[in-house]
Parts: C-alpha cells; sequence; structure tokens
C-alpha cells in the first residue's frame, strides 16, 4: 500500500514544521551524497515513519542505497539501523509501501514488540537490514533447501555504540546464521561498524569470540527463542546452529544482492513489494520526477505511542 499523497500548501507547511531531519549517512571520503533520515509522526505509533532524502527528494533504503560502501572492497557494506540495541519495538523496512519507509511491524492490529526472554533486554545488537539484498522466497538454497523470506538480508552490528532507526552504518562482514523461520531461510549477517574500537582487530568469526566472548551462542540462542512468548516454537538452524565465516558471510550477501538486482529490474513478479526507485539505472520502476520530502503523508497526531511488555520472560 502506497504512502504518497497530494498535500495542499497549508498542509505542507504544518508537516515541515513537525519533521525532524538527522543526518543518516555522511561518511568520510564517501563518492555518495549525504542522505538523511526524514522523521514523521510520533515513535511506536501506527502512522510513524522514517523516510530517507537525498538533495531534498525521496529515497528509498531497500533500492537507492548502495549495499557496498566501497566497490573496491566487498567486506564493507552499508547498514540500515532498524532497532538500536536494548530497544524491543519491532522496526524495518516497509518492503511493500511506496519509498519502502521504516516503519513499526503490527500483527492484528497490534504493533509489535519483541519480549525480555532473560537475561536478554530487547534485541542485543543493533539490528538492521542490507540494502540491495532480496531472500528470493523462489528460489531454495543448496545449504539450508528452504526458499528465501521475501525480505532483505539482516545484519546483527555488534560493536560498542548504540545506533539510532534510520542510521547509516559502514559495517564490516563477519559470519552467518542460517535461522529457518517457519520453513523459510532468514539469514543473519554478523558484522561490525568500521569506527568501533574493536574493528581493526575483528575481521571474522573466530575474532569475534576472542574479543566478544559468549555473544556467538548468546546470538543464536537469542533468535531460538525470541517469539516462544508468542506461543510460537523455538526457531531452528542449518548447519546445527553454527556460524558460518567471512567467507561464507560475503557469497551470501553477494547471492541476495543478486536476487535483488532480478527483483530491481522486472524478472522477478513480486506484487506486494514496492519497487519504486530514485536512481537505479536500468529498472522499469524508477520514477522519472524527483519526488519531494514535502509530499510525504501526514502523520496522525492524535495518536498516543503503544507500550511494549516490560516481563522477564524466562524460557526454559
Amino acid at each position: 500500500m502506497g504512502v504518497h499523497s497530494f498535500l495542499s500548501p497549508c498542509t505542507i507547511m504544518s508537516l515541515l514544521s513537525r519533521i525532524r531531519l538527522t543526518p543518516a549517512y555522511a561518511p568520510r571520503g564517501c563518492r555518495f551524497m549525504s542522505i538523511k533520515r526524514v522523521e514523521v509522526g510520533k515513535p511506536a505509533t501506527p502512522s510513524h515513519r522514517v523516510f530517507f532524502e537525498k538533495n531534498g527528494a525521496v529515497v528509498s533504503p531497500f533500492h537507492d542505497i548502495p549495499l557496498y560502501a566501497n566497490k573496491s572492497d566487498s567486506s564493507v557494506v552499508n547498514m540500515v539501523v532498524e532497532v538500536p540495541r536494548w530497544s524491543n519495538a519491532k522496526i524495518e523496512i516497509a518492503t511493500g509501501e511506496q519509498y519502502n519507509p521504516l516503519k513499526q511491524d503490527s500483527k492484528k492490529g497490534k504493533l509489535r514488540f519483541v519480549h525480555n526472554c532473560f537475561p536478554y533486554k530487547g534485541y542485543i545488537w543493533n539490528y538492521g537490514a542490507l540494502p540491495q539484498t532480496w531472500e528470493d522466497p523462489t528460489e531454495t538454497n543448496a545449504d539450508t533447501q528452504c526458499q528465501g523470506d521475501n525480505d532483505p538480508i539482516d545484519v546483527c552490528e555488534i560493536g560498542s555504540a548504540i545506533g539510532y532507526t534510520g542510521e547509516i552504518k559502514q559495517v564490516k562482514l563477519l559470519g552467518v546464521m542460517a535461522m529457518i523461520d517457519e520453513g523459510e531461510t532468514d539469514w543473519k549477517v554478523l558484522a561490525i561498524d568500521v569506527n568501533d574500537p574493536l574493528a581493526s582487530k575483528v575481521n571474522d568469526v573466530s575474532d569475534v569470540e576472542q574479543h566478544f566472548p559468549g555473544l556467538v551462542d548468546a546470538t543464536r540462542h537469542w533468535f531460538k527463542i525470541y517469539k516462544v512468548p508468542d506461543g510460537k516454537p523455538e526457531n531452528q538452524f542449518a548447519f546445527g546452529g553454527e556460524c558460518k565465516d567471512k567467507a561464507y558471510a560475503s557469497t551470501i550477501v553477494q547471492e541476495t544482492h543478486e536476487a535483488w538486482k532480478k527483483l530491481i529490474r522486472g524478472e522477478k513478479n513480486m506484487e506486494k513489494l514496492s519497487l519504486s526507485n530514485a536512481s537505479v539505472q536500468d529498472s522499469p520502476f524508477r520514477w522519472d520526477t524527483p519526488v519531494s520530502t514535502s509530499s510525504i503523508s501526514k502523520a496522525v497526531s492524535s495518536e498516543e505511542p503503544a507500550v511494549p511488555d516490560t516481563t522477564w520472560h524466562y524460557i526454559k
């Protein structure tokens, strides 16, 4: 469902007075122009969205932010932070909405929060997605024997700095786990912010255990149990739960990037995904005229923020 709407001048001025702009992407020496986040509405409300803009025009975090921060180095990628560490709101790229803003997921009319499963508080890393990747639900992975989950690939950034929703980090690939979620392959990439104090010492999954002892096991356990308080079974993993190394992770990321290329070129028919974009040269879904941020839909001012469950859930 699209969120584009045409507003009167008075409504536009009112909306712009409430929009909050925050730099999202401005790495030193990067050849890409700065991308800013445009926040509309209150967090933890159904109409809250985080859009992205470049030079005053809307861009898609799914399609317009490049995967690779530097084309000459495939080990460093851009990450869109959806959920900051220690928080609970299940925020994700809205793959089915026009411009693909970030929004909080909902189910049966209620906003979703992950539960606190002892001893974890919310998400235990900065959690997000890699742009220009797609886990193809029409293809079966040879290793997992399951199809993709129709989303960008997920990434857990393990550095010390707590991110913010809509931040774009440059991260080093370290490893990947293959979670099997309701019969679908749901890759979980481990990565570290290139600006983290330990980034120079952490170059592969074996280094994670040395410098972040227990984190790989905690990551596996977190993903295994986090849906149990909702009455769902524990998630399973391919490879016996092993976290594969950087080389394997790089291969998976590249495979999902190639799958996205087919998607954005119109070679895959996925009606539920919004493929509109501002910059992909060979895409039939590229819009001809830049879309101003002033045309972003209006938030509902009367909404009250939802409150997450604060209970500790002890999972046997």
